[in-house]
């Protein structure tokens, strides 16, 4: 893969001048405010940074016309367009808290989502706002604006936009409430100020050598913190472009990245996977691209995508609450999540001792699992992380003892490169022994004719656990018990109890809306299920359509 290039410094006088941890978010807009050279790309219709930052202060002032006692947040359910960047920036400038509103939650619980959150207005948009329809939702009449709509022109027209005189927001000010993804328990919102935000636009452009020739493609959706943080935060710091398009399509990526010259795309979850999957063309790797940043893709898809598209592939492990990094580095070995930042180790949360590092075979089958696998915690962490709104509970359970605990496992090589290991539910025990789920589902992706695996636990009818997969076929591919049985023999490093008792082969996984799989649904569905399931019934490695009777 090509290095990433060095760039021109451009945040400006302002940010450069002073530490990073000091620098808000609304500063490094406010920077932008007499730049003339493009910073929104849409569709058709393009803005000067100078454009942006006024549209923002309009909305900064209609937020500020509208605030009512009690905190002042603002939710935005609105689709990737240049509104929901107006809003966001806007709202930084306005020292208002964002609130992301996930479009894929229904009735009650985006109810909840609302209402937890103190949302005093929301932002959406024509296409969204039946949504809201019938929510017993806790807000005073007109609190909702719907972009597009006579009714909103007017309320723009007739605020005052943001000025000189207007109070600034500090580094401790509340820039926005995120959603965690909610794959094993209820979602939290986390806390992200003004100066965490500022410090990570800094940081990001200086960790990636961008500048104000970068052009950043932003199609995550902008209500999850990998499309603020990986993608709008650094073009703001860099002066680069933000190319925003309503909604991902794998299809249109390359189109998109010719036409608009982009050099930086953010994601998370499968969307490298999408893209690839699109048929290769000679001339794939004739374009403008030049990083791919993001989280969670796999080995195969990180290394073939920066092979297709000739770009570089940084893919790293990251918590919402940001204060738990690893990243890959030259020379990181496959399957690995690269190494972590000092004060990051893994520790067994029953002893609170720090675990002993992985022991392999001449196979590279993890020998001590028991004892090398833990939490990934920082013990650090506790600084960074500002809390979860109105949840000292689970603020709590985040930070015991001074330390930062993730909820995710892993264990650590000799050489110090790290492995992810699955979430703190990610637990499987099977005749006694106890393996996370994660290598299992790094072997069993081995398999050609996967294209997506999960693994989780399913009960086992005497005690503990038996090992189910679900698995999303290739395009073109059937299940082959007899193969996969075969497949499965000649793995060196195949765990004795790793072996799926249940393989159910199903058209999708259930995915948040930022594709991190949803394990409890598979779990509580077990083999109850219309879709194709095979049964392991013995201890050999052959397969079986499952009828019903004493497995079932």
């Amino acid at each position: 893969m090509p290095e990433v290039s060095s760039r021109e410094d451009s945040v400006g006088a302002l940010a450069d001048d002073r530490p990073a941890g000091q620098v808000t978010f609304a500063e490094l807009i406010e920077a932008r405010a007499e730049d003339d050279r493009a910073g929104l790309r849409f569709e058709d219709r393009c803005w000067t940074w100078r454009e942006v930052v006024a549209q923002a202060r309009s909305r900064a002032g209609l937020a500020r016309d509208l605030r009512r006692p009690g905190p002042w947040h603002v939710g935005l359910l609105l689709d990737n367009t240049p509104e929901h960047l107006f809003w966001l920036l806007g709202a930084a400038l306005a020292g208002a808290g964002v609130v992301g509103i996930n479009p894929t939650r229904r009735g009650a619980e985006l109810a909840a989502d609302i209402d937890f959150t103190d949302c005093g207005l929301i932002v959406t948009e024509p296409a969204r706002r039946p949504l809201l329809d019938g929510l017993d939702l806790d807000r005073p009449p007109g609190r909702v604006l719907v972009t597009g709509t006579e009714e909103y022109a007017r309320a723009l027209a007739d605020a005052s936009p943001l000025g000189s005189g207007d109070p600034r927001p500090e580094p401790g000010t509340i820039f926005s409430l995120v959603f965690t993804s909610g794959t094993t328990s209820a979602p939290k919102a986390v806390i992200c100020s003004q100066g965490r935000l500022g410090r990570i636009a800094v940081q990001q452009r200086e960790r990636r050598c961008l500048g104000r020739d970068d052009v950043f493609y932003v199609v995550m959706p902008m209500f999850h913190s990998n499309a603020i943080m990986a993608g709008i935060a650094p073009a703001v710091s860099s002066g680069g472009c933000v190319v925003l398009r309503r909604r991902f399509s794998a299809s249109a990526f390359l189109p998109d990245v010719r036409r608009h010259g982009v050099t930086f795309f953010n994601y998370v979850g499968k969307p490298l996977h999408y893209i690839l999957a699109v048929p290769e063309r000679e001339d794939d790797a004739d374009n403008p691209l030049r990083i791919a940043f993001g989280n969670e893709a796999s080995e195969r898809d990180i290394a073939e995508f920066g092979r297709r598209f000739g770009c570089a592939v940084i893919d790293s492990y990251g918590s919402s609450e940001g204060e738990i990094r690893i990243s890959r580095v030259p020379g990181t070995p496959p399957g690995s999540l690269g190494v972590a930042e000092e004060g990051t180790v893994v520790v067994n949360p029953e002893t609170m001792q720090e675990c002993p590092r992985a022991v392999f075979d001449e196979h590279g089958a993890l020998l001590n699992a028991d004892e090398a696998i833990g939490e990934i915690v920082n013990k650090a962490g506790a600084a960074v992380f500002e809390g979860y709104y109105r949840n000292p509970e689970a603020t709590a359970r985040r930070i015991r003892g001074g330390w930062s605990w993730s909820g995710d496992l892993a264990y650590r090589d000799a050489a110090g490169f790290w492995y992810f290991a699955g979430r703190d539910s990610d637990w499987l025990r099977v005749d006694g022994e106890n393996f996370a789920a994660a290598p299992v589902e790094r072997l069993l992706s081995r398999f050609g004719a996967f294209a997506d695996v999960a693994v989780y636990a399913v009960p086992d009818p005497d005690v503990g656990d038996q090992v189910m997969a679900a698995v999303v076929l290739a395009e073109g591919r059937e299940f082959d018990p007899g193969a996969f049985g075969e497949f499965l023999a000649g793995q060196p490093d195949l765990g004795t109890k790793w072996p799926p008792r249940y393989v159910r082969v199903t058209a999708e996984l259930p995915r948040t809306a930022t594709s991190k799989v949803v394990k409890r649904s598979l779990r509580e569905a077990a083999w109850h299920t219309a879709d194709p399931v095979f049964v392991r019934p013995g201890t050999a490695l052959t397969y079986e359509p499952l009828t019903p009777g004493p497995t079932a």
